[in-house]
């Protein structure tokens, strides 16, 4: 048989939550419900079975949240970050002027299809001018 366990008040748990929050704040980790149960002595399934919405708004400030931490990175750190961004980016850029390449090809080759069959429907062909200069007088 499972021994009795003195459950705290909701009072206190909400009070330890507080302190655990400032906590994580000035250590810039994130709360978590076993930690709260570890403060009266409580297993983590405990604690959830008897307070179910506390262990739901902390998991639910955990997912949604990056602890607040302002260690400064180092230079080597920001290069690394701004390297990968600028990689990021030139993989976008490329991929964009791959596609602009293709889709100019396909332009290209409609409008020549479409002066064919212009040429066709009226029976007159085009004599280009095209890079030659007009002779002077």
């Amino acid at each position: 048989m499972t021994r009795r366990t003195d459950l705290p008040s909701q009072a206190r748990v909400h009070a330890a939550l507080t302190r655990l929050r400032q906590t994580a704040i000035d250590t810039g980790k994130r709360p978590t419900v076993l930690a709260l149960a570890r403060e009266f002595g409580l297993s983590n399934t405990t604690f959830r079975r008897h307070f179910p919405g506390i262990a739901r708004d902390i998991a639910e400030a955990a997912r949604t949240s990056a602890p607040a931490v302002d260690t400064p990175t180092s230079h080597y750190d920001q290069f690394v970050a701004r390297n990968a961004k600028l990689k990021r980016r030139n993989k976008e850029l490329t991929a964009h002027l791959s596609s602009a390449a293709a889709r100019i090809q396909q332009v290209t080759l409609d409008n020549q299809r479409l002066k064919q069959q212009l040429e066709a429907a009226t029976g007159v062909t085009r004599i280009g001018t095209h890079g030659r200069r007009p002779q002077a007088r």
